[in-house]
């Protein structure tokens, strides 16, 4: 077993592998703008969330950097699909490391918590380097079609503080 996966006893160590590559393919599909690969992990009942901190904010009452449903979210791949959203022309160059995983069994699957960092090349206006860092939770689920995504939470290390545009998928 690898140092920086912490599993629970309630999961075997062949969904620990899936659960694993599940997260790695999803962050891997963001960074190559594969936007149309990553909405289709996504189940009906989806939501994305990137909430202004750390805290234990609700999202329906205090402002969020970004709370999408399923419907929010295929806007936001149908967006980044037409090329119209400038922000994203060319799409940003961005590659994440992902480290730190805990996995658990949850009554509707699996909860995946991960710490990451991203780095983006801003391409489109200032040529920077921007990094990103942070932690995830993702909620995972078994259906007939394969494991299907229905939440992805992410604070940002910053997230409380101004941030640049997020324009891209987090």
């Amino acid at each position: 077993m690898q140092a920086d996966i912490i599993v629970s006893r309630t999961v075997s160590d062949a969904d620990e592998k899936a659960l694993t590559r599940f997260i790695y393919l999803e962050a891997r599909l963001a960074d190559e703008s594969r936007y149309s690969d990553w909405e289709a992990l996504w189940d009906d009942d989806a939501v994305y969330w990137v909430p202004r901190g750390d805290g234990e904010f609700d999202p329906e009452r205090h402002v969020s950097h970004i709370f999408d449903n399923r419907k929010r979210i295929a806007t936001r791949v149908r967006l980044l699909n037409t090329g119209y959203r400038y922000s994203q022309v060319p799409a940003s160059p961005m590659r994440r490391l992902i480290s730190n995983v805990e996995i658990d069994a949850i009554d509707d699957g699996f909860e995946i918590a991960s710490n990451f960092m991203l780095l983006e090349q801003n391409v489109q206006s200032h040529h920077r380097q921007q990094i990103w860092g942070g932690r995830s939770i993702h909620r995972v689920r078994q259906a007939d079609a394969g494991l299907r995504l229905y939440y992805k939470k992410v604070m940002l290390v910053n997230g409380d503080e101004p941030i640049p545009n997020l324009s891209f998928l987090i």
